[in-house]
Parts: structure tokens; C-alpha cells; sequence
């Protein structure tokens, strides 16, 4: 679990905006629970296009993040990617700053248990014009 530094949460301005992006969190995140994964596993677990999984990548790999391997079978050219340790220890500080943020699920079922029902009434046909 994670630490509380104080009464106050961190804000989002403290989440590595690196990681951040939605299609980075993925590529870091699945990294983090496979070694190594080719190009096209990757884009494919992801369900993102050829182009975006490529810039992204090249973001994380540039920050260090990301170790990328090029290499050729036969005459096809192969990509693998990987975790580095600074990207494995980025991520865990991402993790644990969110988890910093996020109420406790019971916090949350206390404030929607305190939240009236909403009222609902019945709905009557329009009246007809003659």
C-alpha cells in the first residue's frame, strides 16, 4: 500500500505525465507483466495502429523507459520491446502516487450511500393536438 506524506493527497501534477498518456500507460503496463513482447503482440494486446504504437514507444525508449531490439529473420525485420529497470521504477512510483490519489473503495461506498436516490417520475404521453 501506499505511503501518506501528510494529510494532503498528491495532485495529479505529481503523476509522471511520461506514463501518463493512455497509450504509454499501456505499453508500460503490459511490458511490466511480459519480458518481451514483439512489435506486433504488443500492437495487437494494445488494439492501436502501427504508427501510434511506434511513436509512443519511441517517447518511452527515448526517456529510457524502454529497451527496443531491431533485428532480421530472414529478410523480415523483427522489433521486440522491454521494461528497463527505470522504466519498471518509474512505473511504480506512477502506481503508487495514483494509489495516493484514489479514495478507499470504502470511502466511496460511504459517499454514494449518503447520495439521496435520485427522484423519478413516472412519464406521461404528450398530450395530443387535434
Amino acid at each position: 500500500m501506499a505511503k501518506n506524506r501528510g494529510k494532503n493527497p498528491p495532485t495529479p501534477s505529481e503523476l509522471d505525465p511520461l506514463i501518463h498518456e493512455r497509450l504509454r500507460l499501456g505499453i508500460v503496463c503490459t511490458l511490466a507483466v511480459h519480458d518481451t513482447l514483439g512489435f506486433t503482440e504488443l500492437r495487437d494486446l494494445l488494439q492501436t495502429t502501427d504508427g501510434n504504437l511506434s511513436v509512443q514507444a519511441r517517447r518511452l525508449e527515448e526517456s529510457g523507459y524502454l529497451h527496443c531490439s531491431k533485428r532480421f529473420e530472414g529478410r523480415r525485420p523483427r522489433t521486440s520491446y522491454r521494461l528497463t529497470t527505470r522504466g519498471r521504477a518509474a512505473l511504480e512510483r506512477y502506481l503508487e502516487v495514483l494509489s495516493e490519489m484514489l479514495p478507499s473503495t470504502v470511502q466511496v461506498r460511504q459517499t454514494d450511500a449518503r447520495q439521496p436516490a435520485p427522484v423519478r417520475r413516472p412519464l406521461r404521453p404528450a398530450p395530443a393536438h387535434s
